[in-house]
């Protein structure tokens, strides 16, 4: 771009397929047909509105670079129209006015350079040595103060290494971004579960750490129980229970085993239970931060715990959250507040509709539907605007279920996913809501305000009954 030749892109935004194409080429070429940059994926829909602005940003670099914008042509549906660049004006790159040095100096100036360059990464590496052994000690010293303010158990390596035969493969219970998990035995023939962190990964000492003082200190029988930590110079460990029926996204997903209907309503209560502990029933409010299938694990009842508490922050009931400089998460559970407000309860409660909707459709989040083009919360909302909620059900588990139920927990799920975070339910409605399934019938008393609602009765409240009834208009409301 620094040559003075002009240069013509075109932008293309596909709405209904959530794509962006960008295609490049000088002036005067045809457009190929292959773009620079293909980008789709349903995360796209976290950031565009139905109103937005078009327009031009300058880059910002180290170097002073003259670029003009000459023409544009816009449109939001049909042929676009094309620019005549033939009396376009052609800037050329401004002739250097400084002077020709000797080829002696320039060789000179190289020679005293590279010997300069040379002292001061020698320098460099030295003080980064000394500096990175220093930061190691301080962190280990660290990390072995914590044993005094918390309870978890404090594993020696060597014994971890017995119990998973060496971090062996056939250990193996599962891998991602964070590292990998596996199964141990230890002499009294406990099974455990050891979270070996990677060390390459975005968790590193500070979120190992949150971790322990986060889960060490919670006690609930929805949550995976932690057992202690390991760290041994780089190598960063953690050991929980084993849960010996995996997660709830392996058994979502088999193509061998199916959840039954009052199975999924049970799951949904437990973690629902778990995570209304840790919005409101310990000392400090937590939030979790990465709620999905996957973080859900069934023990050996097939009880739903919420576990994974490597993003979980800790903040004191009623304290405004300040604002996160990162975005974490997981495509298809992140609330789309997200990026301009950081995380809130409102936005765990976003992730866990999310696993409603999941559970009840047997569908993943980002997974576009073939006839709407539209990904698992937008289907399930045009579904319900259409009257026609309960063909959102599972097929798997057809029969199995009350219509009734199933639109109840569906409506529940699309609450949470509301676009606006006020207007969602809290953990103790939703939890007074999946217990009203299983609870006996409300008695006939028709004066109750609660049974103005035939689908919302006996545990909610006014308040609760009007957000859930809010849903059947997914549009975004003032």
């Amino acid at each position: 771009m620094r040559t003075g030749s002009n240069i013509q892109a075109w932008i293309e935004f596909d709405g209904t397929r959530f794509g962006l194409n960008v295609t490049i080429a000088p002036v005067g070429v045809s457009r190929p047909t292959k773009p620079l940059i293909s980008f789709y994926n349903p995360v796209i829909a976290n950031y565009v509105a139905a109103d937005m602005f078009v327009g031009f940003s300058a880059s910002r670099t180290t170097w002073l670079e003259k670029e003009r914008v000459l023409a544009w042509s816009l449109t939001n549906e049909g042929a676009l129209r094309d620019i005549n660049a033939s009396n376009l004006p052609v800037f050329l790159p401004e002739s250097s006015s400084s002077s020709t040095l000797s080829s002696g100096l320039i060789i000179g100036i190289v020679v005293i350079s590279i010997a300069v360059l040379l002292s001061l990464v020698s320098f460099s590496g030295f003080y980064w040595f000394r500096r990175r052994k220093r930061k190691g000690k301080e962190e280990e010293e660290e990390v072995q103060s914590w044993e005094i303010d918390y309870w978890p158990h404090r594993f020696s390596y060597e014994e971890l290494a017995r119990a998973t035969k060496g971090f062996s493969e056939d250990q193996l219970l599962g891998s991602g971004g964070f590292g990998k998990v596996f199964r141990g035995i230890q002499t009294n023939n406990n099974l455990i579960a050891v979270k070996s962190i990677n060390r390459e990964s975005r968790q590193g000492l500070r979120e190992f750490m949150a971790e322990i003082s986060t889960i060490g200190r919670l006690q609930h029988k929805n949550l995976v129980p932690f057992r202690g930590w390991c760290k041994k110079g780089q190598e960063m460990l953690l050991v929980y229970d084993y849960m010996p029926n995996g997660s709830l996204y392996s058994w979502m997903f088999s193509k061998s085993r199916i959840l039954n209907w009052d199975r999924r309503v049970m799951v949904l209560m437990d973690v629902a239970e778990g995570l209304n502990y840790l919005h409101n029933g310990w000392l400090h409010l937590v939030l979790h931060r990465d709620i999905k299938s996957s973080n859900i694990l069934l023990d050996s009842d097939m009880s739903g715990r919420l576990g994974d508490f490597g993003l979980a922050k800790l903040y004191i009931h009623g304290q405004t959250q300040p604002l996160m400089t990162r975005l974490v998460g997981t495509v298809g559970y992140m609330a789309p507040e997200l990026v301009v407000a950081g995380p809130s309860k409102a936005s765990d409660i976003y992730s866990f509709g999310v696993v409603v909707l999941e559970v009840v459709c047997g569908r993943k989040p980002t997974e576009v539907h073939s006839e709407d083009g539209l990904a698992l919360v937008d289907w399930v909302r045009k579904l319900n605007k259409d009257g026609r909620l309960n063909e959102a059900a599972d097929q798997r588990i057809a029969g199995d279920y009350k219509v009734d139920d199933i639109e109840t927990v569906l409506k529940m799920g699309l609450a949470c996913c509301d676009a606006v975070p006020e207007m969602r339910p809290s953990m103790k409605e939703v939890v007074a809501l999946l217990m009203s399934l299983k609870s006996p019938a409300p008695s006939d008393d028709l004066s109750s305000p609660l049974l103005q609602n035939p689908i919302y009765n006996d545990p909610c409240d006014a308040t609760t009954i009007s957000k859930l009834s809010l849903i059947s208009d997914p549009g975004p409301r003032t």
